[in-house]
């Protein structure tokens, strides 16, 4: 399989339902500098993970810092977003996933990326108990 190393409209979280349902029914962790929350979902129209990324104006009063966190952001999970595979002998093979950045300050992308990796790995692993 050929990895994708693209990142466009259809998957990122967008739908209000999703997005209230992610953060009613979905399980989360702390994983500094993120709050993760997750939600395995059957995912029929899309055929993909869904990712919301998100950045306190109450931290950054300049939205050009929020805007550049969430640039970060995006690019280490589209770099690794091959890390959350769907497997195949689940129900509900997709994911939606909220990144809520909660770091005072902006961290360089290599300590972000390595986050990342870190969380979708958790993600996944979550996945494997669950299914077995």
């Amino acid at each position: 399989m050929e990895k994708r190393f693209t990142f466009g409209k259809h998957e990122r979280l967008h739908s209000k339902f999703l997005i209230d349902q992610l953060f009613r029914e979905g399980e989360s962790f702390f994983k500094f500098p993120f709050k993760v929350l997750y939600l395995n979902v059957e995912n029929a129209e899309l055929k993909t993970n869904s990712v919301l990324v998100s950045v306190s104006k109450r931290n950054f009063k300049n939205a050009t810092d929020r805007n550049k966190i969430k640039r970060l952001i995006r690019e280490a999970y589209r770099l690794n977003k091959h890390l959350l595979v769907p497997l195949e002998n689940t129900t509900k093979p997709y994911w939606n996933v909220a990144f809520v950045y909660t770091a005072k300050s902006i961290l360089s992308f290599k300590e972000i990326e390595r986050k990342i990796i870190l969380i979708l790995q958790s993600i996944k692993k979550q996945d494997e108990v669950s299914t077995f």
